[in-house]
């Protein structure tokens, strides 16, 4: 693209310098510049990019985009804001990908990732090409790649799609964080379905109360669609979590055709009844506006259900037959990291959960304390440099459903993790729960070898709080750590007796 066209995206630009100058790629880091690029300088919350400009034209860059002045002798466009115009650049840069796919985005506090997974399995079942962004991994098609946040950043964003609609895919699923939305880092992408699935206290470091956390969430389904269409494929659909209250507010804020699910409420249009929950899986009944059918999932728990039926709903949308999705869901052994588990041959269940908000760590140990039949013990932690008030209340949850709690680290950054117990301490003294049910251990290999090492037949031991991710951040350095390597190595070296595994 030439640089004036640009400019001419964005009504309020100043192009200074030759307008024909050829731009064949776009970055925002200054190392990865090679000639030809265009470097927009961003504003962030701990680096401005500005200051890098010059090593960014040392390195090639052909041009910049800058919110204020910076002395250069290479052309720059002078924005209002460069993230937004960020967004508006790259997806122009990249031909505008996401109108050329079906692009199903996913909120929520939890269960993103278990319920792009699902859908992701049902669409590929129907042998469509399916690309998936979220926090485990991105994947297009059955290639995968690492990332590092749930949602890309604007630009990967777009590059992303791109590289999917080069590969033929016809779906793209992903998980929409609210720091994403807050961010602006989705705007541009052409949502067909927008999926809620429920909101709990998380990420009040970030945006201060729940009303501005649910108000982020919400950009989602407001910025999606303002406009009725009698083609199939320009449709917007919002599939929205009717036990939530949430949901009433996201009802209100969308122009598309909104669908419910749930189990508690009557009148949603698809609700799971007589559930049966057990360690081998869960039982439900589904009522929907396709038909009626029981389901079968290996996966355990409510919360679960919930994943699944918001997934069953996005896929009826797309006219798939509910028998079909129902082989599809009933097939799906498990999902990385959430409620998995770790079995060597051993008389008890250890289970590795990234159940990290009170939520998830209640739904997880509710769930399990509806099938333990011995002691429930568990392993966790809270994220250093995040939400100090969920701290005391996870501390309370576990001390509710538990025998025995071990609080221990989970990623302290660059807190100090002794505050970051004794703030989870506080909720656990308050509940009631005696000094000789919990311990405080700092070494999370430590508190899991403990857990796993006193436990006996027909306990179950829960390790939250990490589940997929395989570090441990310390002082800004990860550190390799896997909750599911290490529980299974210590459950090895009881079972042959050898502590060297």
């Amino acid at each position: 693209m030439l640089l004036k066209e640009f400019a001419s995206l964005l009504k309020l630009s100043n192009l200074h310098g030759d307008p024909d100058t050829v731009i064949t790629g776009i970055k925002t880091d200054s190392r990865k510049v090679k000639s030809g690029d265009l470097f927009i300088c961003i504003v962030g919350h701990r680096v401005d990019g500005h200051q890098f400009a010059e090593q960014a034209v040392k390195n090639g860059a052909a041009a910049l985009v800058v919110q204020q002045d910076v002395e250069t002798n290479v052309p720059k466009i002078r924005v209002k804001d460069s993230g937004y115009a960020m967004a508006v650049f790259a997806s122009a840069f990249y031909q505008y990908p996401s109108h050329k796919m079906k692009l199903i985005g996913v909120t929520g506090t939890n269960g993103k990732t278990t319920t792009t997974y699902l859908i992701d399995r049902v669409l590929r079942d129907q042998f469509y090409r399916t690309g998936l962004m979220g926090t485990i991994q991105m994947k297009i098609g059955d290639q995968s790649y690492n990332v590092e946040n749930t949602t890309l950043e604007a630009l990967e964003l777009q590059r992303s799609l791109d590289m999917m609609l080069k590969s033929n895919i016809d779906y793209c699923i992903m998980e929409v964080s609210s720091h994403a939305l807050e961010l602006g880092r989705v705007m541009g992408c052409d949502y067909r379905t927008a999926i809620f699935t429920n909101l709990t206290q998380d990420h009040l470091d970030y945006h201060g109360t729940m009303d501005k956390y649910m108000q982020s969430k919400g950009l989602l389904f407001s910025r999606f669609g303002n406009t009725f269409s009698n083609n199939p494929e320009n449709k917007k659909y919002a599939v929205l979590n009717g036990d939530d209250p949430v949901s009433n507010y996201y009802k209100k804020i969308t122009t598309a055709e909104v669908f419910t699910y749930g189990i508690d409420k009557e009148g949603v249009d698809v609700r799971a009844t007589d559930i049966r929950i057990s360690s081998k899986g869960t039982n439900f009944k589904v009522i929907s506006f396709v038909g009626t059918l029981d389901f079968h999932l290996q996966l355990i728990g409510k919360f679960n259900i919930y994943n699944a039926l918001a997934a069953i709903t996005a896929s009826v949308i797309e006219e798939i037959p509910l028998e079909e999705i129902k082989e599809s869901l009933e097939k799906i052994e498990g999902i990385d990291g959430r409620f998995e588990s770790v079995y060597e041959n051993q008389e008890f269940l250890v289970i590795v959960d990234y159940s990290h908000t009170p939520d998830s760590l209640e739904n997880a140990l509710k769930t399990i304390s509806e099938f333990a039949e011995g002691k429930i013990v568990c392993v966790f932690g809270c994220g250093g440099d995040r939400d100090r008030t969920k701290r005391p209340i996870m501390g309370h949850i576990a001390a509710k459903y538990c025998d025995y709690v071990y609080v221990t680290s989970d990623n302290p950054r660059s807190e100090n993790p002794i505050r970051i117990l004794s703030d989870i301490e506080k909720g656990i003294i308050d509940s009631g729960m005696i000094g000789s049910q919990y311990e405080l251990i700092e070494d999370r290999h430590l508190a899991i070898n403990k857990a796993i090492s006193n436990a006996n037949a027909k306990d179950v031991v829960l390790i939250a709080g990490k589940g997929h991710e395989t570090y441990q951040e310390v002082q800004g350095i990860k550190i390799d750590f896997d909750d599911r390597l290490v529980a299974k190595n210590v459950i090895r070296s009881i079972i042959n007796d050898d502590p060297s595994i």
